[in-house]
Parts: structure tokens; sequence; C-alpha cells
């Protein structure tokens, strides 16, 4: 056995090394194919048109805005835990007398650094 045939055959067992990877490689990506089709076609179809949301009768709703005030949180000598508050710490809101918007002092945009006189 010479040298020459020796590489030819490590060649040749490289080559079908390869070969044998690529098809494991397809397979796998058809079994991935496969296997997602058959997950597809368990899930519920769309919606119909029938089915779809519809607007309410008395035309869109629109958002609400009005100006909340937080009740206050009672005062204790001891520490308060969340168990101790009305409502066990959900922490009420009532609507403000004032429904005027707050508005920053003239002159400043209101945010840290965002110029006017220091």
């Amino acid at each position: 056995m010479n040298i020459a045939s020796t590489d030819i055959a490590a060649e040749g067992a490289l080559g079908i090394g390869l070969a044998v990877a690529g098809l494991i490689v397809v397979a796998l990506l058809i079994g991935a194919f496969v296997l997602g089709a058959r997950i597809k076609r368990r899930e519920l179809p769309p919606p119909r048109p029938e089915e779809q949301p519809r607007m309410p009768d008395g035309g869109p709703v629109h958002e609400v805005r009005e100006h909340r005030e937080p009740d206050e949180v009672p005062r204790s000598d001891h520490r308060l835990t969340p168990h101790d508050l009305p409502a066990h710490g959900n922490m009420p809101s009532r609507r403000s007398s004032s429904q005027q918007r707050r508005r920053w002092d003239e002159g400043r945009s209101g945010s840290f650094g965002g110029g006017g006189q220091g």
C-alpha cells in the first residue's frame, strides 16, 4: 500500500462523512417542517367575518380623562405593612376637586436640565 492510495481513501471517507452529515441536516429540517405543519393543523382556524368584534350600538367608546387624588396613608406609631392599609395595600383614589391640568412654571419645560433660569 502506498501513500497515494492512503490519501485517496482518507479523502473518500471524509467525503462520505460530509454527505452523511448533510443528509442528517436535511432529514432534521424536513422533520421540523412536518412537525410544524402538524401543530398548525391542530390550531383553531381564524375567526370568520361574523365572529369579528362589532362596534357598540352607541358608537365608539372614548377614553375618560380625569385627575385623581390618592387617599392619604393613615398615620401610625408603628411601621405599616400593606396588610395594615385599607383595602390591603390597593390604595384607592378619588376624583380630584379641580380638573384643571397642572402646568409647569412659565419658561420651564419641567424636566431636569430642561433649560430656563437655574
